[in-house]
């Protein structure tokens, strides 16, 4: 069983025949073959779940406007939610001995387990590829008020000046920002910018992050393989 409670059920044979544009999704048989050898057999198999959701997505009459229609968009955002937050969470230091790991959503899924970071990376990477504008997106770093501890969500804006909604881990649920009081915010970005509450918008502020850029570096080489 590729989840432990799978919400995507597709036949193996159905999802390796499926013709997919070259993307974030598109592997190479030399990166299959590597991940088989890396974690397991079932590792690829997960893969291509993924990347059967995004093309039955990108390919469906709703995400087809998903740049005009706040409906369609909403619903893209609650079926990626939903598909990653069936990946069972691990801290970094018990899943790669580190303190603080950022893995691409290949890692993540062939490893079969993330913590907050890696949720929120993979479901940002996978609106993207879905057309979702990136700035209606955030990757947000908050502190989780009843945990005392430091958490990381995604934020989708429907307007620049608008609500968030909150696409998290630890409440799996898609809500509004207004109805997670338990968390604080403490800084945002995406590709193009970063965020400090009742701070100026910083241009080109992700790349100052360092685990980012490394995260985009392991991005290019899987998509060497």
């Amino acid at each position: 069983m590729l989840f432990k409670k799978p919400l995507f059920i597709v036949p193996l044979l159905f999802v390796l025949a499926a013709p997919v544009a070259a993307s974030l999704v598109a592997f190479s048989d030399n990166l299959l073959r590597s991940i088989a050898q890396r974690y397991s057999n079932d590792a690829p198999k997960r893969l291509m779940v993924w990347q059967r959701l995004i093309y039955d997505m990108r390919n469906s009459d709703a995400p087809a406007t998903i740049r005009q229609d706040a409906t369609n968009e909403t619903l893209a955002l609650r079926k990626i939610n939903a598909f990653f937050n069936q990946v069972p969470y691990q801290t970094d230091i018990q899943h790669w001995g580190k303190e603080d790991y950022w893995a691409t959503p290949v890692e993540m899924l062939s490893s079969f387990a993330g913590d907050c970071e890696d949720y929120s990376i993979a479901k940002y990477l996978s609106l993207k590829e879905l057309g979702v504008p990136i700035e209606r997106l955030r990757i947000t770093y908050v502190r989780a008020v009843e945990r005392n501890e430091s958490h990381m969500v995604l934020a989708y804006y429907p307007t620049p000046d608008g609500e968030p909604w909150i696409m998290d881990n630890l409440i799996k649920e898609f809500r509004p920002a207004s109805q997670r009081k338990d968390l604080e915010p403490v800084f945002s970005f995406n590709e193009d910018d970063l965020w400090i509450p009742s701070g100026p918008t910083q241009r080109g502020g992700a790349s100052g992050v360092r685990l980012w850029r490394e995260l985009l570096e392991k991005l290019e080489r899987e998509k060497r393989m």
